[in-house]
């Protein structure tokens, strides 16, 4: 593996990067970057997760000045996330060498972004439909741009953006740097490459290293209605810190949002419906850990760049094995351990087997784990709560109040009722988890003590919202 030192970087960007915790260059970095720096065209194929975008960040924000008070690098991203995430990642290593990225996109209001463009930043990270409306008001023009950049190029011509990308590029200087990423390469592909790219260099990132060697894979053989249950019965056991549960559609996505909220799940959607206000607000709250799973679809989720995701949740399996391989880049980041879990039913297991070819690694098959396992993974998570509060410190204006318990009841009566009530398990008796288990082990759903469906039970009280008047919405 290379080092940031061996491209011959300024100072300026050396120190950004090493600020940022980066060290040695990833696969596609170490391919990209010297070329990149050499003034090649260069088309990119890899997959979320592998660098990619301090790859075309490094070299564009090496050519751009300052001091010039036009636009001299363009990103062209499909969704507003991915602008978002790919801005702020040019301002992070360009903050040195006062180079700014500006991300201009649909449902932010354009009033805004025109204010901001007067503080003249030296790249533009935007959508193509937002760049489109900028260029007929003329205010972005593109003369003087050095270095344009193509991100998920796949994704944005699925999304139908392939005769926006021609009109911008075609605004753009014939003598400059493009560079384009994707992570397939089909035809269309080839063709926009072949119509605005001069001898472009192919880089290709091999998919066995692109499926993170720090995340664990494995799967979960379950019926269709088993699946909402298992879910619940992962998170309680591993109880993740940050993790992303995807769903095939923006109704599932919905749907589970809901069935994890009513559950006590502290737990946020995201999808193409929403509105940008909405989303933006998700995005801050996953970001900062107050919502703790993010249920998303993959149009949704591109450009979700978060390092601190410890956990992915396939709950419904990806359409095809570049989108397996995206889905799991958004944990085992930046050398940390992820962990990668996918519910697959009888008649999907041909798809898996077509994801464990691509990517020449088998998923290893785990049980779905016990009621009983997961409500002992909650006790063990509020016994590390209770230790960390106690090495911390924290807890000395309890003192007081935990000398007068004492007085009324002894200690081990009273860290018996503090970890009940820290643990969030259901109101069931040993008997009736073993009944229910058996149950669902039979019949593949589970039964309340009246015989109706329950897969929505608020944690807690095994209770749902209705009082089990009818049957719940099952998955």
């Amino acid at each position: 593996m290379s080092t940031f030192y061996q491209f011959n970087l300024s100072d300026a960007v050396i120190k950004a990067i090493a600020g940022m915790g980066f060290e040695e260059a990833t696969p596609i970095q170490e391919l990209a970057i010297p070329l990149a720096m050499a003034g090649k065209d260069i088309i990119g194929q890899a997959q979320t997760g592998t660098g990619k975008t301090a790859a075309f960040a490094i070299p564009m924000i090496e050519k751009c000045s300052p001091d010039h008070g036009e636009i001299q690098g363009l990103v062209i991203t499909p969704t507003r996330e991915l602008a978002v995430q790919v801005a702020e990642e040019i301002n992070s290593i360009g903050q040195y060498k006062r180079v700014r990225a500006l991300p201009i996109y649909g449902g932010q209001d354009i009033e805004r972004q025109i204010r901001a463009l007067k503080n003249k930043p030296q790249i533009i990270v935007a959508t193509p439909g937002r760049l489109m409306d900028h260029m007929r008001r003329k205010l972005i023009r593109l003369q003087n741009i050095l270095v344009a950049v193509l991100d998920e190029a796949d994704e944005m011509l699925n999304m139908g953006f392939r005769e926006d990308i021609e009109n911008i590029l075609s605004g753009v200087p014939d003598e400059r740097q493009t560079m384009l990423f994707s992570a397939t390469i089909p035809q269309p592909i080839l063709d926009l490459a072949r119509r605005f790219m001069k001898a472009p260099e192919l880089i290709r990132i091999k998919t066995k290293e692109v499926t993170v060697p720090n995340t664990e894979q494995y799967y979960f053989q379950v019926h269709e209605k088993q699946k909402f249950d298992a879910l619940c019965r992962l998170l309680d056991l591993q109880s993740p810190g940050a993790a992303i549960v995807f769903a095939r559609t923006k109704r599932r996505a919905d749907e589970l949002f809901d069935a994890l909220t009513k559950r006590g799940y502290s737990a946020e959607a995201i999808h193409g419906d929403l509105t940008q206000a909405r989303r933006d607000s998700v995005m801050r709250k996953f970001k900062a850990g107050v919502t703790e799973i993010l249920v998303a679809t993959d149009v949704a989720a591109r450009g979700l760049d978060i390092s601190a995701v410890t956990h992915v949740y396939n709950f419904d399996i990806p359409q095809d094995p570049d989108s397996y391989v995206h889905r799991i880049g958004r944990t085992g980041r930046l050398g940390k351990p992820g962990i990668a879990a996918t519910f697959v039913t009888h008649r999907e297991l041909g798809q898996l087997e077509l994801i464990e070819r691509a990517i020449k690694r088998k998923v290893v098959r785990k049980p779905v784990p016990t009621i009983s396992e997961a409500i002992e993974g909650q006790q063990r998570l509020a016994v590390e709560k209770l230790m960390q509060v106690v090495e911390e410190g924290e807890n000395l204006p309890y003192r007081e109040i935990a000398r007068e318990l004492l007085e009324s009841a002894d200690a081990v009566s009273l860290l018996a009722a503090a970890l009940k009530m820290l643990i969030k398990e259901p109101d069931l008796t040993p008997v009736e988890i073993t009944a229910a288990e058996s149950r669902v082990k039979k019949n593949d759903k589970y039964i309340d003590k009246r015989g109706r469906v329950d897969f929505l039970h608020k944690r807690g009280n095994g209770k749902g919202r209705s009082g089990f008047k009818k049957k719940q919405k099952s998955y």
